[in-house]
């Protein structure tokens, strides 16, 4: 059995960021990363779907130790691998990871003031585990059972097992679905195959940006590439928040703004209603974004199209919808979503109590409700993960040098859930199916204070960089 002073499960970019704040605010202490596959990326080496790609730019995504120094401010999935290999070999953070580790559970010791961490085939412990692998679920995809999938005679698959085999060229497509997977799919197989559908029940908000940023390509020109990175890096952060404040203030004027843009893009034969107008306001569900505007593009030259209708069932040649109509198709795939987990689906007992992570408040949108030294890394929404995430990082190093030097081994948050006004709400607060679905697992948040999630970068920003440790909720024991 080994001993850690910190464990982090996961080497995404969570982890790998976490790995650097770790070594470089807190040198003193001894850590791990113990990740569940056998290659570090996470959700970049995970996905290989065509197009796979970022939907937030590179500058806010990428590491603000590490600058993006690539072309593209919207980069393709293999561009980011690349980058977080790049970055973990730079800071000699890959001699720092355990692959083949997948975490099923951790218990707590109070008495002894450690976590034992169960692996497949070993045992660690460690005074503070911090989980950085997000919350989807890597081992499956959400899967619709649609009436009549065995009959279909075609191919069925999910983006999130992409067979490296399969060949779409000269085929007829379907693609389920009408999130960031899905319109990231349809241009990139619109080339290959013969025709691409995608088939949507309901549309998503969209929004056209260049894959290339021309503002920070002339800063990046003239400026030094740390300062260029900064300054990028800020103005990024500013306009992305305050289009999110804008366009919750006013969801009647953002949601013209969305339509009257994607009706200049896209032919006269598909209209902008029903096809691109959701029934929702702009980011209650997260925004899709297509950069270079590639699948209006596809729309355009016909090797694309959308279909907003009901599947009834699948027939052996495609799929029969609601309308009447019938969709031909060789190949259907099933962008229908991702399924969420709370930390990485471990099973957390403190001192023999099995934690139910529904049952708990999140800690300034890290720490559970009642569990000892323990961090949860989560990102934005509405935002780059990454902005999110390295804040969160930073925080732990503040707490575990709090913890260094007033002599106390143990911090836990504790609420009393009675002091609410208003109704606990899921972690992650959108309207989008896969939080919905989730809603009975996720650790909830409250209405106020720190046990609020705020999406709001500039604000966590002052709160988790220069806020008081000590806040009278957190609690220290020796």
């Amino acid at each position: 059995m080994e001993h850690f002073d910190v464990l982090v499960v996961g080497a995404g970019l969570s982890g790998i960021g976490a790995a650097y704040r770790l070594q470089t605010r807190c040198p003193d202490r001894t850590y791990a990363v113990l990740e569940a596959r056998d290659a570090l990326g996470g959700t970049w080496d995970l996905f290989r779907y065509p197009g796979v790609r970022s939907d937030s730019d590179m500058f806010t995504l990428g590491f603000p130790f590490h600058p993006w120094k690539a072309a593209k401010a919207i980069a393709d999935g293999p561009s980011i691998l690349d980058y977080l290999h790049e970055t973990a070999s730079t800071y000699g953070i890959d001699k720092h990871i355990r692959f083949g580790q997948r975490v099923v559970h951790a218990s707590w010791s109070s008495s002894d003031a450690l976590w034992t961490v169960e692996t497949g085939d070993s045992l660690y412990t460690c005074s503070f585990l911090y989980v950085c692998s997000g919350y989807y679920d890597y081992d499956s995809g959400y899967v619709v059972d649609f009436p009549g999938q065995s009959s279909f005679e075609g191919r069925i698959v999910h983006p999130q097992h992409w067979p490296a085999d399969l060949d779409y060229t000269g085929q007829r497509v379907v693609v389920i679905g009408s999130g960031a997977t899905a319109v990231t799919l349809v241009p990139a197989m619109a080339g290959a195959a013969e025709h691409v559908t995608m088939l949507q029940r309901t549309p998503s908000y969209v929004a056209s940006r260049p894959a290339r940023d021309a503002f920070s390509d002339r800063l990046r020109a003239v400026l030094p590439e740390n300062l260029a990175h900064r300054v990028i890096r800020g103005k990024n952060v500013a306009v992305s928040t305050a289009l999110y404040s804008a366009f919750r203030k006013w969801p009647a004027h953002a949601a013209w703004l969305l339509n009257a843009g994607v009706a200049r893009e896209l032919p006269e034969s598909i209209p902008v209603d029903p096809h691109f107008t959701p029934q929702y306001k702009p980011w209650d569900q997260r925004l899709c974004l297509v950069p270079d505007a590639d699948l209006f593009k596809a729309l355009r030259d016909g090797s694309a199209s959308v279909v907003t209708d009901e599947i009834v069932r699948f027939t052996p040649t495609g799929l029969l919808l609601r309308s009447g109509a019938e969709l031909d198709a060789d190949l259907v795939v099933t962008a229908t979503g991702l399924r969420m987990v709370a930390l990485g689906n471990i099973k957390v007992t403190v001192d023999g109590r099995p934690v139910e992570p529904h049952d708990t408040f999140v800690y300034k949108g890290m720490m559970l409700s009642g569990v000892p030294n323990l961090a949860w890394c989560i990102g934005y929404t509405n935002n780059s993960w990454t902005l999110r995430s390295d804040l969160t990082s930073q925080y732990v190093c503040r707490l575990l040098n709090h913890l260094t030097a007033t002599g106390t081994r143990i911090c836990v948050p504790e609420v009393d859930p009675a002091e609410y006004d208003a109704p606990p709400r899921p972690v992650v607060d959108l309207s989008s199916g896969y939080i919905r679905r989730a809603a009975a697992i996720l650790p909830r948040q409250g209405s106020q204070g720190p046990w609020r999630l705020r999406q709001n970068y500039p604000r966590d920003l002052v709160t988790l960089r220069f806020g008081a440790v000590e806040d009278g909720v957190m609690q220290f024991v020796a």
